[in-house]
C-alpha cells in the first residue's frame, strides 16, 4: 500500500528529485558522450532517482506545476554549474533569465493552489 504524503513531504520530494536532475545533467555532460564510465553510471542512478522521486511527488502535487518547478530547478543548477564548471558564458542576460525561471519556480509554489 503507498505510503499517503502530505503537500509539504511532496515538494521536499520534489525539490531532491528536481537537484538530481542538476546532477545527472551536469554528470551527462562530464561523460564526455558516454565514454567515462563513471560519470556515465551516475548519470544513469541520479537520473533514474530523478524520475522516480517526480513519480512519488506527482501523487500529491499537480503535473503542470510538479514538472515546471523541477525542470526549472535543473535549468537553473545546470546552467550555474556549466557556467562554473565547464566555461559556459557568463553575462547579465544569462543571469537575467535565469533569474526569471527562479521567480517563475517560486510562484509556482506561492502562488499555487492548496498543494
Amino acid at each position: 500500500m503507498p505510503v499517503a504524503l502530505t503537500p509539504n513531504l511532496a515538494w521536499m520530494i520534489l525539490v531532491v528529485a528536481g537537484l538530481l536532475e542538476i546532477v545527472w545533467s551536469v554528470s551527462m555532460k562530464a561523460s564526455d558522450g558516454f565514454t567515462k564510465h563513471r560519470f556515465t553510471a551516475i548519470t544513469l542512478v541520479a537520473a533514474g532517482l530523478s524520475f522516480w522521486l517526480l513519480g512519488l511527488a506527482l501523487r500529491q502535487l499537480p503535473v503542470g506545476t510538479a514538472y515546471a518547478v523541477w525542470t526549472g530547478i535543473g535549468a537553473v543548477g545546470a546552467a550555474v554549474l556549466g557556467i562554473a564548471f565547464f566555461g559556459e558564458s557568463f553575462t547579465a542576460a544569462r543571469v537575467g533569465c535565469i533569474a526569471f525561471i527562479v521567480f517563475g519556480i517560486l510562484g509556482l509554489k506561492l502562488l499555487g493552489s492548496a498543494a
